[in-house]
């Protein structure tokens, strides 16, 4: 059987295991509907700092219902979480061999206002994806969706909470930062490759994809 369709949730700069689906599948699914999970990848990386591993998590204006579907979440600008989201990158890779070739293409992720977490995660995938000359085919819910019998659901799999064994996955080393002070730290953000890798991350997505 073909599975050529895969269910994802949102993610805030996801992570490298995240990307792979990407790369991996024909035809990409993002559910619009599922309801907001906190202390998840829908707002939340993990770079890599000189002090380790960092959690950079995107304020989430609180809702007066108990539920809210993640199409609906807003992001809560009341305090300068992007000012405080670039330092800690910029901090985290300025030496890093292409920090300076990508920042630039990445900056209005942090200068611009954004009302609704799905479509700021939506341009910072596409926008990630058209610097490494990676294709995306992404299509989006219309309402909760049940996979079909040619669909992978990896919603609630890939986590920064849940271990989760992923045979069709295997990360592979590469050279990072702070690797002398740390060894090698695996899945961090797609930024940490794309500001180690630069032009060879799409390549390296496709090596990290067990067949």
């Amino acid at each position: 059987m073909t599975i050529d369709s895969v269910l994802m949730s949102t993610a805030y700069f996801p992570p490298i295991h995240y990307f792979t689906k990407l790369a991996q599948f024909p035809q990409t699914v993002l559910e619009r509907y599922e309801n907001y999970e906190k202390q998840s990848y829908r707002n939340r990386c993990h770079i890599l700092s000189a002090n380790g591993i960092l959690p950079l998590s995107v304020p989430i204006k609180k809702s007066s219902q108990p539920k809210t579907l993640i199409i609906d979440t807003k992001i809560d600008d009341t305090e300068n979480w992007q000012i405080l989201h670039l330092r800690a990158i910029n901090s985290a890779y300025n030496s890093s061999p292409f920090h300076e070739y990508y920042i630039d293409a990445l900056m209005p992720f942090f200068e611009r206002k954004f009302v609704f977490l799905f479509d700021f995660n939506l341009q910072i995938i596409e926008k990630i994806a058209e610097e490494i000359e990676m294709k995306l085919n992404i299509e989006f819910s219309h309402s909760y969706k049940n996979p079909t019998q040619h669909e992978f659901d990896f919603r609630n799999t890939i986590h920064p909470k849940k271990i989760f064994e992923d045979i069709h996955f295997q990360m592979i080393e590469y050279t990072q930062v702070f690797s002398e002070k740390f060894g090698f730290t695996p899945n961090l953000s797609i930024l940490d490759l794309l500001f180690n890798e630069g032009p060879n991350t799409a390549d390296f997505l496709k090596k990290c994809i067990s067949k």
